[in-house]
């Protein structure tokens, strides 16, 4: 199995696939598909296993770790790996695939891709909702019937995020780093005080096709995490820390004439939408549903044209920061 090691707010998986968790900007839910926001910094990372006395005993299960975030705020996940030894990667929100809007599993089918490959994929901002687009990874608490999985399943035991890292099976890519590449290798760029993943604004990204084939990959070599997310206060609680400041709203970023991305990633094909994900409510959808009036500014914001900075899929790019 995969060894799994936390260094420096980021998780590295294996020999080569490194993930870390971005704060981001929050974007409104108004219908409209926005460009990729930017990266804010990493959220702090902690091993359960440092707090056994103080985290829930559930946790201890699992084991893993765990990151703060408020009510409603967004995140997105940062990839890095070897070009000449990619991995494939799954990405759960409590157990449902955000690629497919299946339970999560670990067996790769030919029918349909359910999981994303590092490199090329730089980042995942989101769930696999729409062509061309995603819906933004949103922090809300369990126990209220916001998460995807709590509308998918009916229950909402689980929470958090899985992530899952699989190595290629052996013989299809080599061991060791070429000795001369031109092609560089990628830098990727309440209810309950547990926090579960729901849906929220559309931005525009894509989920690359697997250019290797499902057989490419070894399902009996993987590496599993699970990350625990927690509120503030509960963060507060357990780690003695203060919990990082409240985020920046889209809206104030924009009227700092501030920067917004896009790749150029034109050659590239788009795995196709889920129609589970598709038919999930959003987080405005389900403050109408529970009777709520609006608990967040979904006012749309107007992204200048020239305040949008294209980015090259390959190449040295700054790291974490989708700069």
């Amino acid at each position: 199995m995969l060894p799994v090691h936390l260094h420096a707010d980021s998780i590295r998986i294996g020999k080569h696939c490194r993930i870390s968790f971005q704060r981001t900007l929050r974007i409104p839910d108004d219908g409209r598909a926005y460009p990729l926001p930017p990266g804010l910094g990493r959220f702090p990372i902690h091993n359960v296993s440092d707090f056994k006395g103080r985290v829930p005993s559930s946790w201890l299960e699992h084991g893993g770790v765990f990151i703060p975030m408020y009510q409603r705020e967004a995140l997105w996940l940062a990839f890095d790996g070897a070009h000449w030894r990619p991995n494939a990667m799954k990405i759960a929100a409590g157990k449902i695939n955000a690629v497919s809007g299946t339970f999560l599993d670990m067996k790769f089918s030919k029918r349909r891709q359910d999981y994303i490959v590092v490199p090329d994929q730089p980042w995942l901002d989101g769930f696999k909702s729409g062509n061309g687009t995603i819906r933004q990874f949103i922090a809300m608490p369990l126990g209220m019937g916001y998460t995807v999985e709590g509308q998918l399943t009916g229950s909402e035991d689980t929470g958090g995020m899985q992530i899952v890292v699989f190595d290629p099976k052996p013989g299809k890519f080599p061991d060791r780093a070429p000795r001369s590449s031109y092609r560089e290798e990628m830098v990727c760029c309440c209810a309950s005080p547990a926090m579960g993943i729901a849906a929220g604004g559309k931005i525009n990204q894509k989920v690359y096709p697997d250019e290797y084939g499902p057989d490419t990959w070894d399902e009996g070599n993987y590496g599993r995490l699970f990350v625990h997310i927690v509120n503030s206060m509960m963060y507060r609680e357990i780690t003695g820390h203060e919990p990082p400041a409240t985020p920046v709203t889209a809206r104030a970023y924009a009227e700092h004439s501030l920067p917004w991305f896009d790749l150029y990633d034109d050659r590239l094909g788009d795995v196709s939408p889920s129609d589970q994900l598709a038919g999930v409510k959003f987080v405005k959808d389900m403050d109408k549903v529970k009777g709520f009036e609006p608990q967040q500014d979904d006012g749309s914001v107007e992204v200048e044209p020239g305040k949008i900075k294209k980015l090259q899929l390959w190449g040295k790019t700054v790291d974490d920061g989708k700069w």
